[in-house]
């Protein structure tokens, strides 16, 4: 049976009770969990780390602008089948003249069709009791992905192609599926409505500063609160791209290894800004408004 019990994150994971709820129902439930927000915000994260905390096995898939239900349940390699029939043939005409037959197919027989059936990482999470699955970013797929998800996520059966095998899980078997969205597109409410639907806000300073905890915990305190005050600061000027969560968190691994007083002096000076700004106009934006004709735009700015 599914694991159902009540998991409120990791050594490694923060998971604030609002997620944490949704994330159970959704598992106590058998049905999907849908997460939107914007990018940097941990929602891929949250299967990963769940799978890694409980030691479940991860299955991922990552949509994009060509993603169809035959990559994500199964495919059938009509090539493979094709070669393999041929050297059947050849090695019929090969023991006809007396020759070995010394052609082989890995051990795969054309009349088991089953043998040329390539399991998507759906098919793979429902054969795999107490898994995890998470559908990536399905906002970028095409527009009919998510219809054609909607029969195998609601009915949990799948027939693989050509060989018709069916793949089935019960409501209490069903792998934790996750799937994220940055709402690059509306999905169709069909769909939503198949999943529990979770929406994650962006920390406020007091949560991000526990989120660094996690991944940083050597870090001062000091230093984290310093780079916190400036990386609101730059989310709020305005940027077409604003640093997110993720950003933040390469940039003290950057900074980690220096004293505080030089990590400090770094972060004052935005050291290492291409970890947090992604564009040459929120580039010189920043460059523009925050440092101007001055390193020591920050110090000036510090709070008493």
């Amino acid at each position: 049976m599914a694991d159902t019990t009540f998991w409120t994150g990791s050594q490694h994971y923060l998971c604030d009770p609002a997620l944490a709820q949704s994330f159970h129902i959704a598992r106590t439930l058998g049905m999907p969990l849908l997460i939107e927000g914007e990018p940097g915000t941990g929602k891929t994260e949250l299967p990963i780390q769940y799978a890694r905390d409980l030691g479940l096995d991860l299955f991922i898939y990552p949509t994009g602008s060509k993603s169809n239900v035959d990559q994500f349940v199964g495919r059938f390699d009509h090539v493979k089948y094709l070669r393999d029939s041929q050297i059947e043939i050849l090695n019929a005409q090969r023991s006809e003249k007396g020759l070995d037959a010394s052609l082989h197919t890995s051990g795969r027989n054309t009349e088991n069709l089953s043998d040329y059936v390539i399991k998507g990482p759906c098919a793979q999470a429902y054969e795999s009791a107490n898994s995890v699955l998470l559908i990536d970013e399905i906002d970028k797929a095409p527009r009919e992905f998510p219809n054609d998800l909607l029969y195998a996520l609601s009915h949990r059966k799948l027939v693989m192609p050509e060989s018709g095998d069916v793949i089935e899980v019960s409501e209490e078997n069903m792998p934790a599926i996750i799937i994220t969205s940055n709402r690059e597109q509306e999905l169709p409410t069909a769909f939503k409505g198949r999943c529990i639907y979770h929406y994650i806000h962006f920390p406020d300073a007091d949560t991000m500063q526990k989120i660094v905890s996690k991944h940083h915990p050597k870090i001062e305190d000091k230093v984290v609160d310093r780079a916190i005050d400036i990386f609101y600061h730059l989310r709020n000027i305005g940027l077409d791209r604003a640093p997110t969560t993720r950003e933040l968190l390469n940039w003290l691994k950057y900074i980690k290894d220096t004293s505080s007083e030089a990590a400090i002096e770094k972060i004052e000076k935005l050291e290492g800004l291409g970890a947090l700004v992604k564009t040459q106009a929120d580039l010189e934006k920043v460059q523009r408004r925050v440092l101007g004709d001055s390193e020591d735009y920050f110090r000036r700015s510090t709070p008493n």
